[in-house]
């Protein structure tokens, strides 16, 4: 998981210094939101320890939002723009990080916080995020 949150810390890193103006600059973006893409399935085949079972399924929504943002993203910018694609891409793009956020708080032990997040106890220090939305 610590590969996983490096390599996009150096996407995240890479995508805000794309120069917007440049000629290259759709194809810089596409390229790396395919990376993105693939760190994501990467990170959603990784076997989960039992105590960290509540993250499986946020794991795999995780990778599909992220996929389905990298699809949208290559509809809106490949050929002619696509505003309404690129909404849809951002707002995939955005449900993959909150599931992220949600995984990173659990692996550190936090109880986990944000907008359409629901945790559920079940013995003391563990946690069930299984039916837990994050939009």
């Amino acid at each position: 998981m610590t590969e996983f949150y490096d390599e996009l810390a150096r996407l995240d890193g890479a995508i805000n210094n794309i120069d917007p103006d440049s000629e290259t600059a759709k194809i810089e973006l596409l390229g790396y939101l395919d990376e993105m893409n693939q760190a994501y399935k990467t990170m959603a085949a990784i076997a989960i320890p039992d105590e960290f079972s509540g993250i499986a399924d946020i794991a795999r929504e995780a990778a599909e939002y992220m996929q389905m943002a990298d699809e949208f993203y290559h509809s809106a910018y490949d050929g002619d723009f696509n505003a309404e694609d690129e909404s849809l891409a951002s707002q995939y793009y955005e449900r993959a990080n909150n599931r992220v956020k949600v995984m990173l708080q659990v692996l550190h032990g936090e109880v986990p916080t944000g907008d359409g997040v629901t945790v559920t106890t079940q013995e003391p220090g563990q946690f069930s995020t299984i039916g837990a939305t994050t939009e």
